[in-house]
């Protein structure tokens, strides 16, 4: 069948592919002059388009730096513009693709419409999903002051673009309405669940996380029932990364956090304080009552105690008291442990500070050390608990208590 095009451009080119041939010896054949012609065609609309795209990116970005958007400098950072103008071409396309034929019913022209929709469904796609990509970053970065894991819900946002846009585009090139189509999905409704079961639970523990504020990202969370102990780096539909101590990633399904326990310390972190909570042991032994001498020779080494010992301040309750008796040496011992955890300029006086004896032992008795530290920093928070440690130790013995050393190989040897 011949082409005989009724447009004013399209005959001029039907005598260039015409004149093309037969200076390539091939002569008027109708069957090659259509394909050329569609080919050509096809090709000038596509290389229209992207021209025309490359012009309305290279304006945009003129426009933008001129004036000095903030926001359309974040537009072009993340390519929302680049994967926008995707849609050009095909319009182009469909728009030119009718100059190449004569009947609107030819077969040929319904393929090549089919294919340019299809290709247009996907830019379509492409484009509305790179803007809500833009929304989320945008409000990630700059509103989400509470880092709330929404990523789940972007993922879910973008898979249902995807499904409209593959129902509508099926829909219209079967020439039925979109609901037939849903109606007919309807008997793969199981079979749909099964294969998307961990997006469908992602989504809802996304939900359930983010609705309860239980999980952030860059909170510090450990998972018994896992190996996970670390920082979260981010939180998906299907996959909450951790990133543990030692730099290895550990991923966990968002729905192992809410149907099994975890603990977040991101409370710890916001308090700005850490607990501190340690245990030495006493021997049995060592412990006795005071005598005046050693009273007096406690007054002369720590006169912090003297108001504590003359009985000026016998006890104080509350979050910083002073809890410690003068009838033992290990009581006048937590007494001074108390002044010294109040003095301490690491040691939050704000929150609990408690010298207690917790139940006695065969090994001795055993005394705690409760208060909080000033940091959460963890090299920082070690090293004043190792301080406080040794300091314990050391001022113990200046109380004539004994910090209890299970038996060795080397005390049998001085013991024989």
């Amino acid at each position: 069948m011949e082409v005989v095009p009724s447009h004013d451009v399209a005959l001029l080119l039907i005598e260039l592919i015409d004149d093309a041939l037969e200076w390539l010896g091939l002569g008027r054949d109708a069957f090659i002059e259509e394909v050329v012609y569609v080919a050509v065609i096809v090709f000038s609309a596509i290389f229209i388009g992207w021209i025309f795209r490359l012009m309305v990116l290279f304006v945009i970005k003129r426009v933008i730096v001129l004036h000095k958007y903030e926001i359309g400098k974040e537009l072009i950072e993340q390519k929302v513009f680049t994967r926008v103008s995707h849609i050009i071409p095909p319009l182009l396309f469909l728009i030119f693709i009718p100059f190449a034929f004569v009947s609107s019913e030819a077969l040929l022209l319904r393929i090549i419409e089919w294919i340019a929709v299809i290709y247009l469904s996907v830019t379509i796609g492409v484009a509305i999903n790179a803007i809500l990509a833009f929304l989320w970053n945008h409000y990630d970065s700059h509103r989400n002051n509470k880092n709330h894991p929404l990523r789940g819900v972007l993922n879910v946002a973008k898979g249902v673009v995807w499904i409209i846009i593959v129902i509508v585009t099926v829909s219209g090139m079967l020439g039925k309405s979109p609901m037939v189509l849903l109606t007919g999905l309807g008997a793969f409704a199981a079979a749909l669940m099964l294969v998307f079961r961990d997006s469908i639970l992602g989504f809802v523990a996304g939900l359930q996380l983010s609705q309860n504020d239980m999980l952030r990202v860059g909170d510090w969370i450990v998972v018994p029932s896992t190996i996970a102990n670390g920082i979260v780096e981010d939180v998906s539909l299907t996959v909450v990364k951790v990133r543990n101590w030692d730099n290895t990633l550990v991923m966990l399904p968002p729905y192992t956090l809410v149907s099994t326990s975890f603990q977040n310390w991101r409370g710890m972190v916001e308090s700005k304080v850490r607990l501190m909570s340690c245990v030495v042991i006493v021997d049995n032994k060592s412990i006795r009552t005071c005598d005046n001498n050693f009273i007096e020779k406690i007054k002369q080494n720590y006169p912090q105690l003297k108001d504590i010992i003359n009985g000026n301040i016998k006890y104080s309750g509350g979050l910083v008291g002073v809890n410690g008796t003068t009838e033992t040496n290990l009581g006048l011992f937590r007494a001074y442990m108390c002044t010294y955890l109040l003095d301490h300029p690491m040691i939050s006086d704000q929150w609990q500070i408690l010298v207690n004896l917790l139940d006695v032992t065969s090994a001795g008795c055993r005394l705690q050390i409760y208060c909080y530290a000033s940091t959460t920093d963890w090299t920082i928070y070690e090293a004043i608990k190792s301080e406080i440690l040794e300091h314990i130790i050391s001022t113990a013995t200046m109380f004539e208590l004994q910090i209890y050393n299970a038996v060795a190989g080397n005390d049998l040897r001085e013991i024989k």
